[in-house]
């Protein structure tokens, strides 16, 4: 545990705030702004909640350096349901949507897309048990594609893009849900951008959408009214009720991600703390063995294994009484897994590094 009683939270998602984040929401839950009101309690249709969201627009705005020509959208549904949006809006009858497989979630969009029209693999790395991302080089495109779909970040495997594909006249489309605001990236690459809040962005119950308005301008708009993104982006995201305490602590974590330098200033930070568990890894003699190819490796997601099953739940044991959490892997493929996202801090990495240099040698 930290010095203020704060878990080491290495949890997957939902995952870890920033401790500034949550003591401002804190002081203000029981009125906002002089409001007499919590944020909870506001109207969508308030000028009071109205500010926050389009303070929120423009914060993500200035730090992922969104150039024109794009809209923000809060939806709900998670990366998941967007698996299934992103085809219904833009996989026209006579195309194909090209999907690079990386991992399990690329696979869960690439089923929801061959249930809604033609869909076909355009690289993938499974046969490498999804250690390592596919070359650039390696990519195939059908003359008759209508997006490629990458998924930027893979939670479960700990593999990330380290260069995003040119694709030319074709669209690209990204779920970034574990790795969005984490460094520096030209947005104007991609016609779509996705990502579920709960790992980079904020609580969960919201799903961010960046989408260019050309490709908006293509959507089919033959389908129920929730599930266009037409829909969202005409009325600014209130055409319902959106999930408005959500997106106020997204706004406060943007706020927070500002103070850190930025996306420049929160990338230096990660790679930072990512350094300090892969060098521990690397420098184990084998005592851990990290999942992902060095080249292909996460800054958000550390995957690795210990020798045997036994000595995984040992580890595991031990570091839950010593304050860790969320250490395990994801459940389809186990072993060990540290989720060091924007929030956590620097702290809680550099106790980890020497809690497993600890373990190590105790059990050497």
């Amino acid at each position: 545990m930290t010095d203020n009683n704060r878990a080491y939270n290495f949890n997957a998602g939902p995952a870890a705030l920033p401790l500034a984040a949550l003591q401002t929401a804190q002081a203000q839950l029981l009125n906002f702004n002089g409001s007499g009101m919590s944020v909870l309690e506001l109207s969508h249709r308030s000028k009071q909640y109205e500010a926050v969201h389009n303070q929120t627009i423009e914060l993500l705005t200035e730090l992922l350096a969104i150039p024109e020509g794009y809209d923000i959208l809060f939806l709900q549904g998670g990366a998941s349901l967007q698996f299934a949006m992103v085809p219904m809006n833009f996989l026209p009858q006579g195309k194909k949507a090209g999907y690079v497989m990386t991992g399990i979630w690329s696979e869960k969009a690439y089923d929801e897309a061959e249930k809604l029209g033609a869909a076909y693999v355009a690289a993938s790395a499974k046969d490498g048990n999804y250690r390592q991302i596919p070359d650039l080089e390696q990519l195939r495109y059908d003359d008759d594609t209508a997006y490629l779909h990458i998924t930027s970040n893979n939670t479960i495997v700990g593999t990330a893009w380290q260069q995003f594909p040119d694709t030319g006249a074709i669209p690209l489309i990204a779920d970034m849900s574990s790795d969005i605001l984490s460094k520096p990236f030209d947005v104007s690459k991609f016609s779509l951008i996705y990502a579920g809040a709960q790992k980079n962005l904020g609580p969960a119950g919201v799903t961010v959408v960046i989408i260019k308005r050309h490709l908006l301008e293509q959507a089919n708009k033959k389908i129920p009214t929730m599930l266009r993104y037409g829909t969202f982006a005409k009325n600014n995201s209130l055409y319902n009720t959106p999930p408005t305490f959500t997106i106020y602590m997204v706004k406060l974590m943007l706020e927070w991600v500002k103070a850190q330098g930025g996306a420049a200033g929160i990338y230096k930070q990660n790679k930072q703390k990512a350094a300090l568990i892969y060098d521990t890894i690397d420098g184990s003699e084998g005592f851990y063995v990290g999942h992902a190819q060095p080249e292909a490796r996460s800054l958000m997601n550390i995957s690795f294994r210990l020798a045997n099953a036994e000595l995984e739940k040992k580890f595991l044991a031990s570091a839950e009484k010593a304050g860790f959490v969320g250490l395990a892997g994801h459940r389809i493929v186990g072993g060990c897994r540290a989720s060091a996202y924007n929030a956590v801090p620097y702290e809680a990495c550099q106790a980890l590094n020497q809690f497993m240099l600890a373990f190590q040698k105790e059990n050497s």
